[in-house]
């Protein structure tokens, strides 16, 4: 009896353990390399594609919706996008992971980013100077030494932390409190963390809703960002055909009402109507991917047609529908005329460079997060990615910021940052 009994012990012990494997086994998402390329080659094109054609708008239309006749005519030379903040920001950040990995420092990524030499305006144009006169991360976006903390900044050059972390949100966050605390604080971080982790679902995911939702798990949900996010959901569930009722609403309450604009930087009245609040673009960019009818032209219109920011708010909407889609589905209009080697603006990295990087990137962050690669039966590479809640970190707010780290580059730091103060 007590052999049988042992026998017995040892098949419950051997189907749990069996059971245990299967069930971790489930708990990966599967993503082919060769797909993971043409959705990441996809996302880039999709950035560049939404800033050229929303560029004429910029800023030209504030507290308005563009009519539709004035939205320029899309011209396939307007892909050649190498001289926007929307991309080569992030190329910097880029720049500092291939060269020192992941574990890369933020103060290191601050020195990175004081060295930068292209023109740069509010959040990251204070941060950095910030940062070169000796104020080291996280004190270079803390709203004590930044008026623009809640500007769109790090929302929009957020988009390559996605593409290099695909179905990995922690990775995406990590990255936002390395590189988004290098000019924003608060909602101007999450923002950004908002945005890669909607990239980082897209890789999967082909419902707007849902990429939505999945980046909405990478912020704290106290957050007045968070709270947008909420609201234009349910908004768009309660007006799923009229997308200008929804912008009337989102101007009436994050524009206009001062308990969410704040006045950090913007101006929410008067004749300008202007407004670089990282919630309020941020919302811009949701009412394309809502509303878009995952249809290239239809979202990166509508993000236009919104105003203020009205380049970068379709240059992020663009690029997370590309992800989802795929290049087979874009049209070839937007894509026929892209110059594969020219080189971006004060970087070292073409269009064909940039998804090199990006590829050695996500194969550094798989690894980082536990995951591995496989070969299916043709013999191509499988990437098999951890399925893991989105961790957010704790709530800041730019209004009522917490206290300073007292951060400050070492004399031996400060020589190596080669740039002036200004």
């Amino acid at each position: 009896m007590v052999r049988v009994a042992y026998l017995l012990a040892l098949v419950v012990m051997l189907g749990s353990f069996f059971v245990a494997v299967c069930s971790a086994e489930q708990e990966v998402r599967r993503l082919p390399a060769k797909l993971y390329r043409d959705k990441m080659k996809a996302a880039w094109m999709g950035q560049m594609v939404g800033v050229g054609w929303g560029a004429p708008t910029e800023f030209q239309s504030n507290g308005k919706i563009i009519p539709k006749a004035d939205v320029p005519s899309w011209q396939p030379e307007m892909i050649n996008q190498f001289d926007q903040d929307d991309l080569y920001v992030e190329m910097t950040f880029i720049r500092t992971l291939e060269q020192g990995g992941l574990e890369a420092s933020i103060r290191q990524a601050g020195i990175d980013f004081a060295n930068s030499g292209y023109e740069l305006w509010h959040a990251n144009k204070f941060g950095r100077k910030n940062l070169r006169q000796g104020i080291a991360p996280p004190d270079s976006g803390h709203p004590q030494f930044n008026s623009h903390a809640d500007d769109i900044d790090y929302q929009i050059e957020a988009d390559f932390t996605g593409l290099i972390a695909p179905g990995m949100p922690n990775i995406v966050i990590e990255l936002g409190d390395k590189f988004g605390r290098l000019m924003n604080y608060g909602d101007g971080v999450y923002g950004g963390q908002f945005v890669g982790g909607m990239y980082a679902e897209a890789f999967f995911e082909s419902d707007p809703v849902k990429i939505v939702e999945a980046g909405l798990r990478c912020i704290p949900t106290e957050s007045q960002y968070a709270e947008m996010v909420r609201d234009m959901l349910a908004w768009h569930q309660a007006h799923p055909r009229d997308w200008e009722e929804t912008w009337r609403l989102l101007e009436e309450k994050y524009r206009l009402d001062p308990h969410y604009c704040h006045g950090l930087c913007s101006k929410p009245d008067g004749d300008e109507a202007f407004s670089i609040d990282a919630k309020l673009n941020g919302a811009y960019i949701l009412m394309g991917l809502l509303y878009g009818n995952r249809d290239p032209e239809q979202t990166i219109t509508i993000a236009m047609r919104c105003g203020q920011d009205s380049d970068c708010n379709p240059a992020s909407a663009g690029g997370v529908l590309f992800t989802s889609l795929g290049t087979a589905a874009i049209p070839d209009r937007f894509t026929s005329a892209l110059q594969h080697h020219t080189k971006f603006s004060h970087t070292s990295y073409d269009f064909d460079g940039i998804l090199v990087v990006s590829e050695k990137l996500a194969r550094q962050s798989l690894q980082r997060a536990g995951g591995r690669i496989e070969m299916d039966a043709q013999g191509e590479e499988l990437f098999l990615i951890p399925v893991q809640p989105a961790v957010p970190g704790e709530l800041e707010r730019s209004w009522q910021p917490g206290p300073i780290a007292n951060s400050k580059f070492t004399p031996e730091e400060r020589l190596q940052i080669t740039q002036e103060a200004q």
